[in-house]
């Protein structure tokens, strides 16, 4: 799932790069038994999210446990996650069908490059890392390294985001004036 793209040499990773791998290596082997089962079977865990808020709960904490960097989770903010979930017209099953859908329509490769400006926000627990080498497209005009954070960064770093966000479409950013009239964001 994770390899490198063409042109990288392993020999080149930093000591940075070798801690990424190595998360990306634990994922593999300790941590996706979350998106082979929403990705194979969604209906089961669907059922079963939506028939009981323990199973819900259990099933959600984990990930906002392992999927960030040590941010400290009240109660009040794990309950709210639980509820959007649990309350939502939808249910807790639709954001697993995602999962199903992507890989029956041929998968979650990277699939083409960008064509237009993009830009990356590095968060060090997010799951879908990869060492920076990785990252060489020409269309990448941004990329922001952060020390903290994780897969919920835009709830447990919001200002650091919102940050790089004004940075890349702000006046005189690598993305400002992207869309022809307007003139950052």
């Amino acid at each position: 799932m994770f390899t490198p793209p063409e042109g990288v040499n392993p020999a080149e990773y930093t000591a940075e790069d070798l801690e990424i791998l190595e998360r990306a290596k634990w994922l593999q082997t300790k941590g996706f038994g979350y998106f082979y089962e929403q990705s194979t079977q969604p209906q089961t865990i669907g059922y079963s999210l939506a028939d009981s808020p323990v199973g819900l709960l259990a099933w959600i904490y984990e990930k906002l446990v392992t999927w960030t960097d040590a941010y400290p989770w009240d109660d009040d903010e794990v309950l709210t996650w639980i509820s959007i979930y649990w309350f939502s017209r939808s249910g807790p099953a639709a954001s697993v069908r995602t999962y199903y859908e992507v890989a029956q329509a041929g998968g979650f490769n990277a699939g083409p490059s960008p064509t237009i400006p993009a830009g990356y926000s590095f968060f060090p627990k997010e799951i879908g890392l990869a060492p920076k080498s990785w990252y060489t497209d020409k269309h990448i005009v941004f990329k922001s390294y952060h020390k903290h954070g994780g897969h919920f960064a835009a709830y447990e770093h919001p200002e650091e985001l919102a940050d790089d966000l004004r940075k890349m479409f702000g006046k005189d950013g690598p993305a400002y004036g992207v869309v022809p009239g307007k003139n950052g964001y």
